[in-house]
C-alpha cells in the first residue's frame, strides 16, 4: 500500500516549486491533493495534470492565504471534494532580502501577513476538517529561521516565528493525535531562487561549498522529507523542527 493512501492533503502555495513537488509526490503516494495558488492558475493548473495524468487525484483551489476569506474557501472547497482532511503542508511563502535601511512597512506586513499569519489561519481552518481522528500539519519553514542572513532580519523573523509556532502548537495539540512539524530546507533551486538570480550565483556557489554533501537542493529532495513526516512512518514525531539541508543547517 502507498503512504498515504486514502489520505487526503492540502498544500499551500502548490503551483511551483517546493509546493508542487510535495503535492506530487503526495499524489503518487496514493493522497489525494488540494493544490493552492494565489495568481499562478495555469502553473496549478498544470501540476494538477502532471498528477492526474499519472493516475492520481488532485484539484486546483485559488486563495491568498493572508485573507481569512480565502482560507475559509480552500477548505470549504477541500470538504466538498473530498469530504475532509488528514493533511495540511503550509507551503506558501515569500521573502524579500534587503538592508535594513531598505526596510519598509508594506515589505513586514507582507512577509509576515503570507508567511505567518497565512500558516495560522490554515491550522485553524485544518482542525475543523480533522476532527475527531487527529491530523498532521507540516509547515516549511526554511534554515535562516536559526541561521538568519545578511539582509535577511524580516524574513528570518517569519520563519523563526513559524518555528515557534509549531513547537507551541505540538504542546497545545496533546492528547488529539495532531502531529505538526517543521522542515527547515536550505538553498532549493526553484522557480523562486533562479528567477531572483541565485542560482548560478557567486553566492550559491558559496552555499555549496559550505555544505557538507556539495550541492544546492531540489524541490523532491524536501518532498520526500514531507512524505515520511506526513505518513504513519512518523507516527512518534511532532514539535521538531527538521533541517533538509545538505548539512549547512545541522547543529
Amino acid at each position: 500500500m502507498n503512504k498515504l493512501e486514502n489520505k487526503v492533503a492540502v498544500v499551500t502555495g502548490g503551483s511551483k516549486g517546493i509546493g508542487a513537488s510535495i503535492a506530487k509526490y503526495f499524489a503518487a503516494e496514493g493522497a489525494s491533493v488540494v493544490v493552492n495558488y494565489a495568481s499562478a492558475k495555469d502553473d496549478a493548473e498544470n501540476v494538477v495534470k502532471a498528477i492526474t495524468d499519472d493516475g492520481g487525484i488532485a484539484i486546483a483551489v485559488q486563495g491568498d492565504v493572508s485573507k481569512e476569506a480565502d482560507i475559509t474557501r480552500l477548505f470549504d472547497e477541500t470538504k466538498k471534494a473530498f469530504g475532509g482532511l488528514d493533511i495540511l503542508v503550509n507551503n506558501a511563502g515569500v521573502y524579500e532580502y534587503a538592508p535594513i535601511e531598505q526596510f519598509s512597512e508594506a515589505s513586514f506586513h507582507r512577509q509576515f501577513n503570507i508567511n505567518v499569519l497565512g500558516s495560522l489561519l490554515a491550522i485553524q481552518a485544518s482542525l475543523k476538517l480533522f476532527g475527531d481522528k487527529g491530523g498532521n500539519i507540516i509547515n516549511i519553514s526554511s534554515g535562516a529561521g536559526r541561521t538568519p542572513l545578511p539582509t535577511g532580519s524580516v524574513y528570518s523573523s517569519t520563519k523563526a516565528a513559524l518555528d515557534a509556532i509549531t513547537v507551541s502548537l505540538s504542546k497545545e495539540f496533546s492528547g488529539r493525535n495532531i502531529h505538526i512539524n517543521s522542515i527547515l530546507p536550505g538553498v532549493v533551486e526553484t522557480e523562486g531562487s533562479r528567477s531572483a538570480g541565485f542560482i548560478g550565483s557567486e553566492a550559491e556557489a558559496k552555499f555549496v561549498a559550505h555544505t557538507p554533501l556539495g550541492r544546492t537542493g531540489q524541490p523532491e529532495d524536501i518532498a520526500k522529507v514531507a512524505v515520511f513526516i506526513a505518513s504513519d512512518d512518523a507516527a512518534w514525531i511532532t514539535g521538531e523542527l527538521i533541517a533538509v539541508s545538505g548539512g549547512i543547517y545541522g547543529l
